[in-house]
C-alpha cells in the first residue's frame, strides 16, 4: 500500500504544481491589466480577480483525490498499490495541464476584459470548460476507486 500512499500524495502535489503554474500565469495578466486601467484613469475590474483564482480549484480535486485514496479497506489489499499510484499520476497530470491552460485562457480574458471593459461571461466560459477537463479526471478516478477491490 506505500504504492497507494504514494498516489495519494503524488495526485496532490502534480496538481498544486499545475495550479501554481497556472495561477502565476493568468495573475501576470491580470496585474498588468489593473496597470493598464490604473495608466488609463480607468477603474480597475475587479472581477478579473476570477481569472487569477481560477486555477486554485486543481488543487481541491487533487486533495479530494488524494484524501480518497487513504481509505480504510484500501490498506487491505495493498497489491492495488500500482494501480493506486497510476491513477494518482495520471490525474494529478491532468489536472495540472487544465490548470496550466486555465491559466493561459485567464490570462487572454484579463487582457481583453483590461483593455475592452467587456466580454467577461464570455471569457470566464472558456476558463470553465479547461476546468471541466480536470472535474471529468477527479470523476473518473473515483469511479475507478470504487470498482478497486
Amino acid at each position: 500500500m506505500d504504492l497507494g500512499l504514494l498516489g495519494s500524495g503524488l495526485v496532490m502535489g502534480i496538481a498544486a504544481v499545475g495550479s501554481a503554474i497556472g495561477i502565476g500565469i493568468a495573475g501576470q495578466a491580470v496585474i498588468g491589466s489593473w496597470k493598464k486601467c490604473y495608466l488609463a484613469n480607468k477603474p480597475a475590474p475587479m472581477t478579473m480577480l476570477a481569472f487569477g483564482g481560477a486555477p486554485l480549484t486543481q488543487t481541491f480535486y487533487g486533495f479530494i483525490l488524494g484524501f480518497l485514496f487513504m481509505k480504510p479497506e484500501a490498506a487491505l489489499h495493498p497489491e492495488n498499490g500500482s494501480l493506486y499510484l497510476g491513477i494518482g499520476i495520471a490525474s494529478g497530470l491532468a489536472m495540472a495541464f487544465s490548470a496550466i491552460a486555465q491559466g493561459k485562457a485567464g490570462a487572454a480574458g484579463a487582457d481583453a476584459t483590461g483593455e475592452t471593459g467587456k466580454g467577461f461571461v464570455n471569457y470566464m466560459m472558456i476558463v470553465g470548460v479547461c476546468e471541466t477537463v480536470a472535474i471529468f479526471a477527479m470523476v473518473l478516478s473515483m469511479i475507478s476507486l470504487t470498482v478497486v477491490r
